[in-house]
Formats: structure tokens, C-alpha cells, sequence
């Protein structure tokens, strides 16, 4: 992971992206040339990650770890 928690500088793999186990804030993984989020794919006990804006499959040690916005309500 290449972007740690800014505040904590730790983060722990979630079945949907990852979470800083110190102030629990989420992270999604998101394309490094891009920034748009991966699509996760799960298979044989692999999990890969998809740019679906044409660069393909993104190696774990090339992810960009952003913060999840809040949701606004």
C-alpha cells in the first residue's frame, strides 16, 4: 500500500477496501494513473484489482489508498 492513513499510517484489508484500525476511517483502493476506484475481482482465493477506464489489471504493490468521502445525508 502506497498511501497509508494520513493520520495513522496504518490500514487493514476489508472485504470492500481497507479501514485504519487506529481512527476508523475507511480507504478504497483506487487506480494509480487514474484515481477512479477498482473493481475487485475474488477468485481461487486470489484477489485482484480492475481499472475499468482501459488500464487493466493494477498490481497490489501499484494501489492508491484514498480516503472514502463521508456520505452526505
Amino acid at each position: 500500500m502506497n498511501r497509508p492513513c494520513p493520520r495513522c499510517q496504518h490500514l487493514n484489508a476489508t472485504n470492500d477496501g481497507s479501514v485504519c484500525p487506529e481512527c476508523q476511517h475507511p480507504f478504497t483502493a483506487c487506480c494509480p494513473d487514474c484515481q477512479h476506484p477498482l473493481h475487485v475481482l475474488k477468485a481461487c482465493g486470489a484477489i485482484d484489482y480492475f481499472c475499468q477506464q482501459g488500464h487493466g489489471l493494477i498490481s497490489k504493490k501499484r494501489l492508491l489508498w484514498l480516503p472514502v468521502a463521508p456520505e452526505q445525508g
